[in-house]
């Protein structure tokens, strides 16, 4: 069962002045979901990842950042080219196996759309609660948006970019359709921490689908309802299904992965970028 909310309210511009930020070089806040990387219970919550078996037909690529570092992508184009491009952003153990297979079955369900599944970690992958805490603790938020910016740079100027992702790469999705600004098609978010202030919020120019487990103990129903009282002050429209499902339930390769919740989480999902990316 789902409970499906949508969001879309017309109220007093609130916040006129931080609506005026240009999106391409404001800043989306630092990464809240850091606050967890040493919570126990947080880590328990996510085993070691199984093993899956995974034969990708993509490939790695590199492009420049705007910190003058390089950064790097899991990147699947069609045959011809195209102007419409999905960011796939990981989970909080890094641009593995399940995230390149995720970015595989986007990229098998979208027509006509490049996908590139986004190196947040710069290669670091983590194969254990403890070490994928350590990882995500010391994620610099600047880098991780100078990664975006240059995966935007590299999708061109011209191309429409919808964003979807998981955990940390929830709230990732979220920050990088803001800072993709008016080139932004729509932001998929599942289980990740929402912006929780009203300016860095503003900017956002995407319609939201936001997927949440009721049983999360961190993303919780009142971090998702505050979420929504968010979205309508700032005038966003936000699409929000919860499922009675734990945290990282979309997750094949989690233990604990709930195949009945997650087929119908990622037929919303796909359902959604289709259209946005029609």
């Amino acid at each position: 069962m789902t409970i499906r909310t949508t969001i879309s309210v017309m109220v007093l511009a609130l916040l006129a002045v931080s609506c005026g930020n240009n999106p391409q070089n404001a800043s989306p806040g630092a990464d809240d979901m850091a606050k967890f990387a040493k919570d126990t219970n947080f880590q328990q919550a996510h085993q070691d990842p199984e093993s899956i078996s995974f034969q990708g037909k993509g490939e790695m690529i590199s492009f420049a950042t705007p910190d003058g570092k390089q950064g790097s992508a899991y990147l699947l184009k069609p045959e011809q080219a195209t102007d419409k491009v999905l960011f796939v952003i990981q989970e909080w153990w890094g641009l593995n196996d399940h995230i390149k297979q995720e970015a595989e079955r986007l990229f098998g369900g979208l027509e006509g759309v490049t996908v590139m599944a986004l190196d947040m970690y710069d290669g670091k992958v983590a194969t254990t609660p403890e070490d994928a805490g350590a990882i995500m603790n010391a994620v610099d938020p600047l880098r991780c948006e100078a990664i975006i910016k240059g995966a935007l740079a590299r999708a061109g100027t011209n191309a429409r970019v919808a964003t979807i992702g998981w955990c940390f790469g929830g709230g990732w999705s979220l920050r990088a359709s803001i800072l993709a600004g008016k080139q932004a098609a729509g932001c998929v978010m599942y289980y990740g921490m929402p912006l929780e202030k009203a300016a860095e919020l503003a900017p956002l120019q995407a319609d939201v689908l936001g997927i949440f487990a009721a049983k999360d103990a961190w993303i919780t129903p009142q971090v998702v309802t505050n979420f929504q009282n968010l979205a309508k002050a700032t005038n966003k429209k936000v699409e929000i299904h919860s499922f009675d499902a734990d945290h990282a339930f979309a997750n094949p390769s989690n233990p604990k992965y709930d195949k009945i919740n997650s087929d119908k989480a990622n037929a919303l999902a796909l359902e959604f970028l289709k259209k946005k990316l029609s």
